[in-house]
């Protein structure tokens, strides 16, 4: 065969090959915040969806699978972990919870999973991941509106959840894991005025605002996670 013919065959064959190449799996993993669809919210709107719009749009193939799961805590994502996580074969995770774990219920005065407890799952979270071949990349939660109603133990509940983003902060650097401090944005603009419960559909969930902001934040630390990055 002629070889300049052999040459346009192999380039013919590589062009088809990136073109049918699968996208680079992303699991959002956490509870009814990661979950996003409520009144006002549809899936278009989440986080999860908007990241993966944006990439898309720049040309990153990529497929982002929401696995959220309303009132889901740190232990009960360790549990199905294996089945409906790593099974899926995700190149990248991302991980948010700490509002359910930190919430104290009407008629108890104790946290639903205690800080020390919420630390050990993220660190159990990320070993695995790890050890599966995925990249983890852990997230804070948003902070709670300004109005938002007292937990069981009358407290505003970003008074508990701050002690388990300072957990998650802990476990990001400790472990050298990526992190997208969704906290640390929302306190910031709180302290230049801005109410942050407007982002939100009732001073906890998101609104499409809201999750716009989460993206936000997200994009540049998961762009430097993608393999292509690399």
């Amino acid at each position: 065969m002629n070889p300049l013919r052999c040459l346009l065959l192999l380039c013919c064959a590589s062009v088809l090959l990136s073109a049918d190449a699968a996208p680079i799996r992303i699991i959002a993993l956490g509870d009814s915040i990661t979950k996003g669809v409520r009144g006002g919210v549809t899936v278009q709107e989440t986080f999860a969806a908007r990241v993966e719009a944006t990439l898309r749009v720049q040309d990153i193939a990529v497929e982002v699978i929401n696995t959220g799961i309303g009132g889901e805590r740190t232990d009960q994502a360790l549990a199905r972990l294996d089945k409906d996580i790593v099974a899926l074969k995700p190149a990248i995770v991302v991980i948010m919870y700490g509002t359910n774990d930190s919430y104290v219920d009407v008629g108890r005065t104790e946290p639903r999973l205690t800080v020390q407890e919420y630390r050990a799952n993220l660190v159990n979270l990320v070993k695995q991941l790890r050890a599966a071949g995925i990249v983890p990349i852990l997230m804070t939660e948003p902070r709670w509106g300004r109005a938002a109603k007292p937990n069981g133990a009358g407290e505003h509940p970003n008074l508990r959840l701050e002690k388990y983003v300072e957990a998650c902060r802990a476990v990001a650097q400790e472990m050298k894991v990526p992190l997208a401090d969704h906290f640390r944005v929302w306190t910031e603009q709180e302290t230049k005025g801005v109410d942050v419960g407007t982002w939100t559909t009732d001073q906890c969930h998101p609104n499409p605002l809201g999750h716009q902001k989460l993206a936000d934040t997200l994009l540049p630390i998961l762009r430097a996670a993608l393999p292509a990055a690399k």
